[in-house]
């Protein structure tokens, strides 16, 4: 297995590493030189052996039983998400050396409906790259535009940072999301391109890489600072495109009636004009 990346290994030290002696009702005694719990206080309270557990973080076994892994995703105070990626990377399947991913191609009609879409638009592909985006999503922020890779707008351009207030929280979210979209692909030569570049040009991806958290990203209410219409709230749907693994359908709306509909349809007049072509964003365009 030499060669082989460790990836159960590198989760479980990760998160052992996280939780504290107080959090797993571990008594304190004395000085303690490592952060998180020790490997044999890991082992003690899953049940296992010291030696086992040694093996496991060392990547000696990579097959350990179901049950062994949700005990130790009970002392790793993992939620369901983090279980079940420390399950995928515990199954017992053979690794084969990964070429570069093929071209991620986003299906005609699913770019066809982000292009008429009287709302901000894009798709993401696996690796978090804009495969495609209306002109009223990069209205919203020219970083939304075909080409470019969300991960490395957060992390390296100050413009984008600056139009999340507390940007460094939206940053966890999306490296912790970009693992569960890749899953157990951390050796695949796309992602050690980009998590590399990152790591490097990044101290808080660095960071934030090295705890190994794991959530799905799912559509929420956002708060975005825009240059041109100041702050406005938008609700952000993610939707599974089907047919094109690993794509994600993105919309941007507001709520009926709100300040941020206004806005939007201000930012709606200064897109190109595609956006203006469908009747609904016409009437957008009208009151602007």
């Amino acid at each position: 297995m030499t060669g082989e990346p460790n990836l159960l290994g590198d989760y479980v030290r990760a998160r052992r590493e996280l939780v504290t002696p107080e959090q797993a009702g571990v008594p304190v005694v004395g000085v303690r030189r490592v952060p998180g719990l020790r490997r044999e206080e890991v082992a003690l309270l899953a049940g296992i052996s010291v030696d086992y557990y040694l093996r496991l973080e060392q990547g000696r076994d990579r097959n350990p039983s179901v049950q062994v892994l949700e005990s130790l995703a009970r002392v790793l105070l993992l939620d369901d998400e983090a279980t079940e990626h420390l399950l995928a990377l515990g199954a017992d399947r053979p690794r084969r050396r990964r070429r570069r991913s093929a071209k991620e191609t986003v299906p005609q009609g699913v770019a066809q409906l982000v292009a008429t879409l009287p709302l901000p638009a894009l798709v993401e592909g696996r690796y978090f790259d804009v495969l495609t985006a209306n002109p009223l999503a990069t209205a919203l922020s020219p970083r939304f535009t075909m080409g470019t890779n969300r991960l490395r707008s957060l992390f390296l351009d100050p413009a984008e940072q600056a139009l999340y207030p507390g940007w460094e929280q939206a940053a966890a979210g999306m490296v912790a999301g970009f693992r569960r979209s890749i899953g157990t692909g951390t050796d695949d030569p796309r992602c050690i391109e980009l998590v590399g570049e990152l790591s490097l040009a990044s101290p808080l991806f660095s960071r934030l890489w090295a705890r190994h958290d794991v959530v799905a990203c799912e559509g929420a209410p956002k708060y975005l600072d825009h240059p041109q219409v100041g702050g406005l709230w938008l609700n952000r749907e993610r939707l599974s495109v089907d047919g094109a693994a690993g794509q994600t359908l993105v919309i941007y709306h507001p709520a009926p009636g709100t300040d941020a509909a206004e806005k939007l349809t201000l930012l709606a007049g200064t897109a190109p004009s595609p956006i203006m072509s469908s009747p609904t964003a016409a009437h957008l365009g009208r009151s602007g």
